[in-house]
Protein backbone atom coordinates (compact mmCIF):
# COMPACT_ATOMS: atom_id res chain seq x y z
CA UNK A 1 0.00 0.00 0.00
CA UNK A 2 2.83 2.38 0.45
CA UNK A 3 2.58 5.30 3.11
CA UNK A 4 -0.38 7.19 3.50
CA UNK A 5 -0.20 10.46 1.60
CA UNK A 6 -0.83 13.51 4.17
CA UNK A 7 -1.58 16.29 2.09
CA UNK A 8 -3.72 18.97 3.51
CA UNK A 9 -3.78 21.95 0.93
CA UNK A 10 -6.86 21.06 -1.05
CA UNK A 11 -8.99 20.09 2.20
CA UNK A 12 -10.76 23.20 1.80
CA UNK A 13 -12.04 22.78 -1.42
CA UNK A 14 -12.83 19.37 -0.98
CA UNK A 15 -14.39 19.60 1.96
CA UNK A 16 -16.80 22.41 0.74
CA UNK A 17 -17.30 20.57 -2.68
CA UNK A 18 -18.26 17.15 -1.36
CA UNK A 19 -20.79 18.79 1.19
CA UNK A 20 -22.43 20.37 -1.89
CA UNK A 21 -22.58 17.02 -3.52
CA UNK A 22 -23.37 15.02 -0.17
CA UNK A 23 -20.41 13.26 -0.21
CA UNK A 24 -18.31 12.47 2.71
CA UNK A 25 -14.59 14.51 2.34
CA UNK A 26 -12.72 12.16 3.61
CA UNK A 27 -14.11 9.66 0.43
CA UNK A 28 -13.46 12.50 -2.10
CA UNK A 29 -9.71 12.96 -0.26
CA UNK A 30 -9.18 9.13 -0.60
CA UNK A 31 -10.16 8.89 -3.98
CA UNK A 32 -7.79 12.42 -4.81
CA UNK A 33 -4.83 10.45 -2.90
CA UNK A 34 -5.27 7.56 -4.84
CA UNK A 35 -5.98 9.01 -8.18
CA UNK A 36 -3.24 11.53 -8.69
CA UNK A 37 -1.17 11.74 -4.98
CA UNK A 38 -2.69 15.39 -5.11
CA UNK A 39 -1.01 16.01 -8.09
CA UNK A 40 -3.13 18.50 -9.97
CA UNK A 41 -0.96 18.47 -13.34
CA UNK A 42 -1.61 14.70 -13.48
CA UNK A 43 -1.96 12.69 -16.73
CA UNK A 44 -2.26 9.19 -16.58
CA UNK A 45 -1.52 6.29 -19.19
CA UNK A 46 -4.36 5.96 -20.54
CA UNK A 47 -5.14 9.77 -20.50
CA UNK A 48 -6.89 10.54 -17.68
CA UNK A 49 -6.46 14.23 -16.11
CA UNK A 50 -6.31 16.15 -13.02
CA UNK A 51 -6.51 15.63 -8.95
CA UNK A 52 -9.88 13.03 -9.79
CA UNK A 53 -7.88 11.55 -12.98
CA UNK A 54 -11.35 12.25 -15.02
CA UNK A 55 -10.98 10.64 -18.74
CA UNK A 56 -11.60 13.58 -21.19
CA UNK A 57 -15.11 11.98 -22.44
CA UNK A 58 -16.11 11.88 -18.83
CA UNK A 59 -15.40 15.35 -18.25
CA UNK A 60 -16.81 16.42 -20.92
CA UNK A 61 -20.30 14.83 -20.07
CA UNK A 62 -19.75 16.85 -16.35
CA UNK A 63 -19.04 20.05 -18.08
CA UNK A 64 -15.34 19.59 -17.30
CA UNK A 65 -13.57 22.60 -19.52
CA UNK A 66 -10.39 23.05 -17.53
CA UNK A 67 -9.27 19.87 -16.12
CA UNK A 68 -5.80 21.12 -14.58
CA UNK A 69 -8.08 23.20 -12.53
CA UNK A 70 -8.45 21.94 -9.64
CA UNK A 71 -11.54 23.36 -8.34
CA UNK A 72 -13.13 22.61 -11.47
CA UNK A 73 -11.79 19.16 -11.52
CA UNK A 74 -12.44 18.09 -7.87
CA UNK A 75 -16.49 19.66 -8.73
CA UNK A 76 -16.40 17.58 -11.86
CA UNK A 77 -14.76 14.41 -10.12
CA UNK A 78 -17.49 14.37 -7.03
CA UNK A 79 -20.45 14.87 -9.18
CA UNK A 80 -19.16 11.61 -10.72
CA UNK A 81 -18.59 9.86 -7.58
CA UNK A 82 -21.72 11.44 -6.01
CA UNK A 83 -23.70 9.28 -9.30
CA UNK A 84 -21.92 6.43 -8.56
CA UNK A 85 -22.77 6.21 -5.16
CA UNK A 86 -26.34 6.75 -6.06
CA UNK A 87 -25.92 3.91 -8.78
CA UNK A 88 -24.61 1.26 -6.74
CA UNK A 89 -26.12 2.28 -3.02
CA UNK A 90 -22.22 1.23 -1.05
CA UNK A 91 -19.16 2.41 -1.23
CA UNK A 92 -17.40 -0.49 -2.40
CA UNK A 93 -18.74 -1.09 -5.62
CA UNK A 94 -19.02 2.68 -6.02
CA UNK A 95 -15.36 3.36 -5.72
CA UNK A 96 -14.82 0.34 -8.30
CA UNK A 97 -17.24 2.09 -10.84
CA UNK A 98 -15.10 4.94 -10.42
CA UNK A 99 -11.88 3.06 -11.11
CA UNK A 100 -13.19 0.35 -13.89
CA UNK A 101 -16.70 1.90 -15.22
CA UNK A 102 -19.92 0.85 -14.27
CA UNK A 103 -20.37 -1.49 -16.92
CA UNK A 104 -17.54 -3.65 -15.56
CA UNK A 105 -18.95 -3.60 -11.86
CA UNK A 106 -22.62 -4.50 -13.60
CA UNK A 107 -21.14 -6.86 -16.12
CA UNK A 108 -19.43 -8.96 -12.53
CA UNK A 109 -22.06 -7.99 -10.13
CA UNK A 110 -19.41 -5.89 -7.92
CA UNK A 111 -16.02 -5.10 -7.67
CA UNK A 112 -14.19 -6.50 -11.21
CA UNK A 113 -11.56 -9.43 -10.88
CA UNK A 114 -8.72 -7.27 -12.29
CA UNK A 115 -5.68 -6.66 -9.79
CA UNK A 116 -5.29 -3.30 -10.27
CA UNK A 117 -9.10 -2.44 -9.26
CA UNK A 118 -8.56 -4.84 -6.69
CA UNK A 119 -5.62 -2.92 -5.35
CA UNK A 120 -7.21 0.74 -5.69
CA UNK A 121 -10.37 -0.39 -3.84
CA UNK A 122 -8.41 -2.03 -0.92
CA UNK A 123 -5.93 1.62 -1.39
CA UNK A 124 -9.23 4.35 -1.68
CA UNK A 125 -11.15 2.27 1.45
CA UNK A 126 -7.34 2.56 3.87
CA UNK A 127 -7.21 6.15 2.99
CA UNK A 128 -11.00 6.71 3.47
CA UNK A 129 -11.06 5.54 7.21
CA UNK A 130 -7.57 7.73 7.58
CA UNK A 131 -8.83 10.86 6.15
CA UNK A 132 -11.89 11.17 8.23
CA UNK A 133 -9.94 12.72 11.18
CA UNK A 134 -9.27 15.69 8.65
CA UNK A 135 -12.53 16.91 8.49
CA UNK A 136 -14.78 18.57 10.85
CA UNK A 137 -18.16 16.69 11.50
Amino acid sequence: LGPMPQRWEFDGLIGLTARQHEVEPALVKAVIAAESNFDPDAVSRKGAQGLMQLMPVTGTGLGLDDPFQPSVNVRAGTRYLRSMLDRYGDVERAVAAYNAGPAAVDRFGGVPPYPETQAYVRRVLTYYRHYHGDFAP
